[in-house]
Parts: C-alpha cells; sequence; structure tokens
C-alpha cells in the first residue's frame, strides 16, 4: 500500500502523540486525526455516553476516506471496541493498558496502572488483571483529574509526583500509563521513577499491530 490512509481517534490532545508516532513509523501516510474536546473528559463517562459520542466521529473518519483507524484511548477501547467493531466499517486498532507485559516484567510482583475510573471500571481491564496479572499486586492511584490537567495545561506537576513515588514507595517496579493524554507527561513519571520502576506505554505495540494490518489490507 503506497500511501495508507489512516485515522486516529482520541477525546483530546492525547492521541496527537500517537499521531507522531504513526508519522515516524509511516513517513509515507496520510492520517487523519479527530477528538471530542468540547466533550472532556471522557475517563468518567458510561460506555453508552460514550457511544453515542464517538460513532460520530469515527464515522467522519471513515467518509473522509480512512482505510483503518487507531482508537488512540484506553477508555474507549477498554470500554467499547467489540461494539464499535461491530459498526464501524474499517478495521480499528485499540489501545489499552500493558497490563500483560507489566506482569511479565515485574520482579517485586507489584505493579501501577494509572489509568481513567472508567479504564480501571472496565470488563476488559478486568479481563486483563484477571488473565495475565494472577499473583502480582496492582495497585491503582487515582489519575481522575490527570487527563484535565494535561488537556488544561494546568499540570499539577507536584501532584503527579506524590502519586507516582507513592506507589514506587510500595515497591511497584512497572508503572504503566493506560491513558494517552499521560504520554505528555512521561518524561517526568520518568524522572520520579527513575531507578525503581520501569513506566511501560502502548504506542509501540498499537504501531506494530497498525502495521501489521494495513500488510493484511495490502
Amino acid at each position: 500500500m503506497k500511501q495508507p490512509i489512516i485515522g486516529v481517534f482520541d477525546s483530546g490532545v492525547g492521541g496527537l502523540s500517537v499521531v507522531a508516532a504513526v508519522k515516524k513509523s509511516l513517513p509515507q501516510a496520510k492520517i487523519f486525526y479527530a477528538d471530542d474536546k468540547g466533550n472532556l473528559p471522557y475517563g468518567t463517562k458510561s460506555a453508552q455516553q460514550l457511544r453515542k459520542l464517538v460513532v460520530p466521529k469515527l464515522n467522519e473518519l471513515v467518509a473522509q476516506g480512512c482505510q483503518i483507524i487507531v482508537i488512540a484511548c484506553n477508555t474507549v477501547t477498554t470500554t467499547l471496541i467489540e461494539d464499535l467493531r461491530k459498526s464501524i466499517l474499517v478495521p480499528l486498532v485499540g489501545m489499552e493498558p500493558m497490563v500483560k507485559p507489566a506482569a511479565e516484567l515485574t520482579k517485586s510482583k507489584i505493579i501501577a496502572v494509572c489509568a481513567t475510573p472508567t479504564t480501571l471500571a472496565s470488563s476488559r481491564y478486568g479481563f486483563l488483571k484477571d488473565n495475565y496479572a494472577k499473583g502480582v499486586r496492582v495497585l491503582e492511584p487515582d489519575c481522575s483529574n490527570w487527563a484535565r490537567m494535561i488537556e488544561d495545561s494546568r499540570i499539577d506537576r507536584q501532584q503527579i509526583s506524590d502519586q507516582i513515588d507513592a506507589v514506587c514507595n510500595q515497591n511497584a517496579d512497572v508503572v504503566v500509563l493506560g491513558c494517552t493524554h499521560y504520554h505528555w507527561i512521561e518524561d517526568l513519571i520518568k524522572r520520579v521513577a527513575a531507578g525503581r520502576a520501569t513506566v511501560l506505554q502502548p504506542e509501540k505495540p498499537a504501531i506494530k499491530q497498525l502495521r501489521q494490518v494495513l500488510g493484511q489490507l495490502a
């Protein structure tokens, strides 16, 4: 496929980091980005509320000619992606918390998952924990206001540092970033966790899956 047309969707600025990753990996691709800043935050909304918001946005990307769409939102992926795959006419690549890799990587058998309330309450996240984190303690710090802080460029660096420091002090040796908004504070989190915990986020696995699906479409 000489010039794939790829859609990327996220609730707000978080997905722009995914757009950058797609451009780096697939410089020949044409990328359309859609967000829904007017309805932020997504991380506290129900599945029913999210579906009403997300489906029109994805259909807009399909109408623009996108052959595949990256759902650059852990909340939407963990809550809705199987339902969305039944109604959206192009393949969807999702992004979800990297519980399995974290559970495989941890030596202390303690990991921390930074994610939105809706992601943490989703059946998919529960499945990931039940199937891949058996015997692993999963800490879930309160990140409920992080996406809004990042979206508004009013980041409370002390609050974030304190929360990451707290999970590291509880011997978490892997920190999972389960929201693409948090990619914008990844450097801060890595500095706080340095020497104590590895920080994981799903851009690379998502790009790998994107390339695989594109190969099947070619």
